[in-house]
């Protein structure tokens, strides 16, 4: 027997989402950021923070509204991710205007970070202790005491060399966990357009259940 179709679906679960919990341990970090890093009176703090915290609403929002609108799921969706690679975009060019490295996609540092899967603003600040502690630079995975490059991945315990600045490290770990949000949103907005194009929305879910209704 077919399962009988609502007008309104389940919606609105978004805290179970990996992009909304991954984007607000952003909102949080960035908050930390800026309030350390980037002058309170200047418009970068206001902007950063407002982005992240963009992210996160929008997010929230579209998961709330797909119930009766798919297309407004997706342009809220839409707008998280902007709002994300708009904050990246802040990061890299923080790290530039100070000369400060980025670090490589590769990074152990960054791997390191992202396999601990921290849920909080102040897991991801024990991390960035262990990473001053270890004094590990890690660039282009090579050593900073003997020159030797690796051809894999090294692990954060295996490569020592000069510390580098906190502000260094931040930017760079808010900038990996980023990297993963961006990437689930994306799927996210490609599962939400597959969806869209195959069941419509609410107008064309309204007009099945009714059609349904009179057809008994």
């Amino acid at each position: 027997m077919r399962k009988k179709e609502k007008i309104i679906p389940p919606h609105g679960g978004y805290r179970k989402l990996k992009s909304f919990q991954l984007a607000e341990l952003v909102y949080d970090v960035t908050v930390r950021f800026c309030d350390k890093y980037i002058d309170r009176r200047s418009r970068t703090h206001d902007q950063m923070t407002q982005a992240a915290r963009s992210g996160v609403q929008n997010i929230a929002e579209g998961s709330q509204a797909s119930g009766t609108s798919k297309k407004m799921e997706l342009k809220l969706t839409n707008v998280a991710r902007a709002s994300l690679e708009e904050l990246r975009r802040d990061y890299e060019d923080f790290l530039r205007q100070r000369s400060l490295p980025q670090w490589e996609w590769n990074d152990p540092r960054r791997a390191d970070l992202i396999a601990r899967r921290p849920a909080t603003a102040d897991a991801v600040a024990q991390w960035a202790r262990d990473v001053k502690k270890s004094g590990l630079n890690g660039r282009n995975g090579q050593n900073g005491q003997d020159g030797q490059t690796e051809t894999s991945i090294p692990s954060i315990s295996s490569i020592k060399s000069i510390s580098p600045a906190y502000p260094e490290i931040a930017a760079n770990g808010v900038l990996a966990l980023l990297a993963v949000a961006n990437s689930l949103l994306d799927r996210q907005l490609a599962a939400q357009a597959d969806t869209f194009e195959r069941e419509g929305g609410f107008t064309e879910r309204l007009y099945r259940v009714r059609s349904r209704a009179r057809g008994k």
